[in-house]
């Protein structure tokens, strides 16, 4: 088990890729160079709020709605309290955060296995193409071998010159977001007693599975029952792990098959839940 608090960790801005401020705390890191690496933090948009133009990734990313309300494309809102699923290889935006929206965001290798290029390999390769040219609204402008002008979204900009190949996009195996608003779904009975689940779904064939859990006072769960890394964010409550206390913004991170871990709920307590694609 590896636990990470938001309140004792330190915040960082985010490179000039996109246009705006945009400050996040990365509670938890997978492992480089595993189809199953990922990143889970807090965004925080600041003064001037946070720009992206209509791009995709070639990894997964879910969102969660801390505070505020979050539009991912010119017409669709994503409001507080609710989650969306962004599937790799899918075009989402243009997006324009307003300031104060804070989030919580997971990123993590899509079903493909292509993994996920981890924040300090994309900062650095982002500062070493500052040099040779100029990120503006999203995309990375450069002048080619040939004395071309040149533009691509920078995301991809960073991971090819990371990885030093093309980026290559698995086909999509979604046509769009998919939004899902917690407080329409049941909470059902799970195996531990005084715990509830609601799943809010599982995704591709590698089994992504996205959903909240609830803790009655005393109730204790039994984490890491997985096949793959299950990572829970904390909402609400405080419980007992590991001889530590613990509250909300809270992350933990439970490896495949690593449990039973108990965790105690103190008070009533519930978690958003991830179990990432089994490889």
């Amino acid at each position: 088990m590896r636990v990470s608090k938001a309140a004792e960790t330190g915040s960082e801005r985010v490179g000039s890729m996109r246009e705006g401020t945009l400050d996040q705390k990365h509670l938890l890191f997978g492992e480089d160079g595993s189809p199953n690496n990922y990143d889970l933090n807090m965004g925080l948009t600041g003064g001037g709020g946070w720009g992206t133009p209509r791009h995709r990734h070639n990894f997964d990313q879910v969102r969660y709605v801390i505070e505020g309300r979050l539009p991912y494309t010119e017409t669709d809102v994503l409001e507080q309290g609710c989650v969306a699923y962004f599937p790799e290889s899918v075009h989402y935006g243009p997006q324009a955060r307003p300031e104060g929206l804070r989030t919580m965001v997971l990123q993590c290798g899509g079903a493909s296995g292509q993994g996920y290029l981890s924040v300090a390999q994309r900062e650095a390769t982002n500062a070493e193409l500052e040099k040779s040219g100029e990120f503006k609204k999203g995309l990375y402008h450069y002048t080619d071998e040939n004395g071309a002008a040149q533009a691509v979204d920078g995301s991809q900009a960073i991971f090819e010159r990371a990885m030093g190949h093309s980026l290559e996009f698995a086909a999509p195996r979604y046509n769009d977001v998919i939004a899902m608003d917690p407080e329409a779904y049941a909470w059902l009975p799970a195996a531990d007693e005084g715990v509830e689940e609601k799943w809010l779904g599982s995704f591709t064939e590698r089994n992504l599975r996205i959903g909240f859990l609830r803790l009655e006072a005393g109730a204790v769960y039994h984490a890491g029952q997985f096949p793959s890394i299950e990572i829970l964010f904390q909402t609400k409550g405080q419980v007992s792990a590991g001889g530590e206390k613990y509250g909300p913004e809270t992350g933990y991170e439970f490896l495949a098959n690593e449990g039973p871990v108990p965790v105690e709920a103190i008070e009533p307590t519930e978690f958003l839940r991830f179990v990432l694609h089994t490889f």
